[in-house]
Formats: structure tokens, sequence, C-alpha cells
């Protein structure tokens, strides 16, 4: 029985010890791994100019971005909505959102971040959108890209457990 536990015991540090290892790695590479926050974006180009057109990003799932301080990368949804986009954060008033999701708390100290879209580098400003009218469309869309046929109401916004930001132009 004694080593049973020793190679369950074993095998459990080993496991912490690859995550571990795993979590701290991500820190130092381009970009995120879906679920960890990845290191700044070292790759891409940067986008100047006019603002875009962003109705291409309409159907694209997922993203990348990443802050500027403190400086790490994630995956995340995106919206758009008439020319302008949107990056959502669910799960704010859960426990497990309270500790997955920094981002969001760090943004509203400082929002500026880099959006990478098919290898191409958008500086933008996280603004939060916590009422209005635009509440609704928001809402509407993400139902239909993200929850499957079921509707996410304003309500989700307005009690905190979703939170909206506009990438606005810096």
């Amino acid at each position: 029985m004694r080593t049973f536990l020793r190679v369950v015991l074993g095998i459990l540090c080993a496991l912490v010890l690859l995550i571990g290892a795993v979590v701290i790695g991500a820190r130092f590479a381009d970009g995120p791994l879906p679920m960890i926050a990845g290191g700044p974006f070292s790759s891409g180009e940067r986008v100047t100019g006019p603002e875009p057109d962003w109705s291409f990003a309409h159907d694209i799932r997922e993203v990348e971005f990443q802050l500027l301080e403190p400086a790490r990368s994630r995956i995340t949804w995106i919206i758009e909505h008439e020319g302008k986009i949107y990056i959502p954060s669910g799960y704010m008033t859960t426990t497990w959102g309270k500790i997955w999701k920094q981002w969001p708390i760090e943004a509203l100290d400082d929002g500026r971040i880099i959006l990478r879209i098919d290898g191409k580098l958008y500086d933008r400003q996280l603004v939060r959108i916590e009422e209005g009218p635009l509440l609704a469309p928001l809402t509407a869309e993400l139902s239909r890209k993200y929850a499957g046929g079921s509707t996410i109401g304003v309500d989700a916004v307005t009690s905190g457990y979703l939170w909206l930001f506009e990438l606005a132009p810096r």
C-alpha cells in the first residue's frame, strides 16, 4: 500500500511540476496558449492609418490580445457591431471568474492593448460598457455567435456577470 501511495504522490508531483512549467513557459511565448495567458507579442505586422473597417471580424470566433501593463496576452471572443469591435468577459461574479479572469480588472487600470488578428497588430483601448442602448444589440450578437441558440440577456451585463469592452482607437 505504501508503494502505491508513493507512486501516486510521485505522479501528482510530476503533474504539478509539468503544469507549472507550462504556465511559466507560456509567459515567454509569442502570444497565449488556449486557456493560459502568454507573453507579449513579438511577431505581427503593425497596422497604422485610418480606422479599419471591422466588418471583416464579424464571423471571426477568437482573437488574441495583449495588455500593455501587465504585458500578458490571451485568447478571447470578439463581437463586431455596426463597424466597431467588442470583447466580452463572462463569469465575473463567480468564484472561478474572480480567480481566472484578472485581465478585465487590470484593464480598468490600464486599458491599452494590442489586438492580433491574422498576424496583424492593432493598437486599441479597452473601454468598459455597463449601460446604454448598445447592451441589447451586443448581447444579441454574443448570443448569435457563441450561445448556440440560447439568449444572453442585458441583465447579464447590468448584474456584473458579463463585462463588455469596446476596443476603441487609442
